[in-house]
């Protein structure tokens, strides 16, 4: 893993301003540093040395003729596979994967070249001959890559600080609806940012600039589609297993030691199994909490003593939680508000003692259909009425008020008042726009702003609801709350995160399942179960779903003063909006 920043129409006498820039990101890239310019760009590399450990593997790496470079972040995941064909034209330099990029690049093109490489990632490309810059980001958006466009000149990064310290302060203006967009969240959604001209790249995106002009072009060359492969339960056990396996021992190749996280829930337990099979001492890392109610460490005991991993384990408390809240704003440069993050870190910080790579089942619920919350809207749409949130709209001073009242009437509103998009955001801990009304007085949003439009935006009413609520769920919650969590506080510590169950292979044959078998016996993850069922312990397969979270209502009145919201907190108090 590695940190990249890049700046376009390059000035000369901003040299150190840049490298500066670059530096803001060694946490991600310890091991080297390099950099790149010339009148039309600069290029700079923070890496993680993963594959290829020598000076072979440094970035930027060009191509023998040096019209081009590029920077890349992230794993090429079937780089063997493509750097075979490359061989018979092109002579690789390193064992890393990044080259497989550069040359695959000159091969193929753009186009072909994301058609055919499968992994997590976020890379440049400079061509010097087309006077051209493509950024890419992966599919799932495991990997983050923010830019700028201002007077014609981009400035990108892995992370939104390095943009933060290269450009002038009068060029960083808040913009208040992505602020506003936080409550509702509890992250900014792309492309927004906290600031004005600057975005993130969504997944499965590339821009390709033009440096001549100085103009930018958007293309996604990837969106998750819903197919029927008309696959039974039976057809599926065997390619979920497979596809699993395959995914991880691919997953698995690296130079520096290798390690898994391991909560007991059923899909690190499955990465673990997949692992075990042809892999023995595999080092195992599990974070527990002070709360026994909340704690689940003894799930995975049984996973680690079934597979006989070496595993180790800490226990979080609110003391160390709260003294954790301070580094919100430099892990995440922006409002964010999982809390989960916290113990994240804890579990990335005691890994990294022994690893520098991870493998984690993060993705497991979009991809397989894991989320109570599935069934809470399901549940609380039945007893909703819709028309009636005429009333509730007409009184919004009311909703706010905090007397007898006031919270009967909140009481009633939930669930019975609200559409699915209003629904989903109180079951997912947001705001909804009555919520959220003195924060868009103070920050002067229009009146007419839509509330939900990142939600809107991938709302399919033509899928049925599972799946309604997984494709939903794996184009905003999955990229801009999940992997921005593991990739932020991983890389904190230097921890390169793999994300086996977000390969495409399984990304595209688990959407193209039909709904009765990806939640077989009307189940969650239903198929998933039924895949491990002859491998994991009885008790991982049948345990009741909970998620990786800190045990936030017991911890609350440590942790916070008293009244205060989680969201309300990091925007006051972490940010000072």
């Amino acid at each position: 893993m590695c940190g990249i920043f890049g700046i376009t129409g390059f000035k000369r006498e901003r040299l150190e301003n840049a490298r500066e820039a670059l530096h803001t990101l060694e946490h991600r890239g310890p091991d080297q540093w390099s950099d790149f310019y010339n009148l039309d760009i600069y290029l700079g590399h923070r890496r993680l040395s993963i594959l290829d450990l020598s000076e072979n593997g440094r970035q930027p790496m060009g191509s023998e003729d040096g019209s081009v470079k590029i920077i890349v972040n992230g794993e090429i995941y079937n780089y063997k596979v493509l750097k075979k064909e490359l061989e018979k034209e092109f002579t690789f330099k390193s064992e890393s994967d990044s080259e497989v990029v550069l040359h695959g690049y000159r091969k193929w093109g753009i186009e072909n070249l994301l058609e055919k490489i499968d992994g997590m990632y976020a890379f440049a490309i400079y061509d010097q001959a087309s006077a051209e810059l493509h950024l890419v980001r992966d599919r799932a958006g495991i990997k983050p890559l923010y830019y700028s466009y201002i007077n014609q000149q981009v400035v990108f990064a892995s992370e939104l600080k390095a943009i933060q310290e290269y450009l002038a302060a009068d060029q960083l203006s808040v913009d208040y609806t992505a602020a506003y967009d936080f409550l509702t969240h509890k992250y900014i959604p792309a492309p927004k940012t906290l600031y004005k001209n600057i975005f993130k790249l969504e997944p499965g995106n590339r821009l390709t600039v033009d440096l001549s002009k100085g103009s930018i072009s958007r293309y996604k060359y990837w969106s998750l589609e819903i197919g029927n492969n008309g696959d039974t339960i039976e057809t599926a056990i065997p390619k979920i297993r497979q596809l699993v396996r395959d995914s991880v021992n691919e997953q698995m190749m690296s130079d520096v030691p290798v390690g898994f996280f391991l909560s007991g829930g059923l899909d690190s337990s499955a990465v673990v199994a997949a692992a075990a099979e042809n892999n023995s001492n595999l080092n195992t890392f599990s974070i527990g909490f002070s709360d026994k109610s909340h704690d689940e460490t003894h799930y995975a005991d049984i996973v680690a003593d079934h597979f006989g991993t070496n595993h180790k384990k800490k226990i979080l408390d609110e003391k160390k939680t709260g003294e954790l809240f301070h580094n919100l704003k430099k892990w995440y440069d922006e409002p964010y508000a999982d809390f989960s993050c916290f113990p994240t870190y804890l579990v990335s910080k005691f890994a990294r003692e022994e690893a520098t790579v991870v493998l984690t089942g993060d993705g497991g619920d979009e991809v397989f259909g894991g989320y109570n919350w599935y069934n809470q809207f399901i549940k609380k749409s039945r007893f909703r009425f819709p028309a009636l949130s005429g009333i509730s709209k007409q009184m919004p001073n009311f909703y706010n008020k905090q007397h007898l009242l006031a919270k009967i009437g909140r009481k009633i509103e939930y669930p019975h008042m609200l559409n699915d998009l209003e629904l989903y955001t109180k079951i997912m801990s947001g705001y909804t726009r009555k919520e959220k009304e003195k924060y868009r007085l103070k920050w002067e949003i229009p009146s007419d702003y839509d509330d939900y439009w990142y939600f809107r935006k991938y709302y399919r009413q033509n899928l049925d609801t599972f799946t309604r609520l997984q494709y939903l769920d794996f184009n905003t919650y999955l990229p801009d709350d999940i992997l921005t969590k593991v990739d932020r506080v991983s890389m904190a510590v230097s921890l390169e995160c793999r994300v086996p169950l977000l390969s495409k292979d399984i990304i595209e044959y688990m959407f193209a399942l039909p709904p009765h078998t990806r939640l077989f016996n009307n189940e969650l993850k239903g198929a998933m179960k039924q895949a491990f069922n002859d491998v994991l312990p009885e008790e991982i397969i049948n345990r009741d779903k909970k998620g990786f979270s800190i045990p936030l209502r017991s911890w609350k009145d440590d942790l916070f003063e008293s009244g205060a919201d989680l969201k309300e907190y990091v925007i006051d108090q972490v940010f000072k909006l």
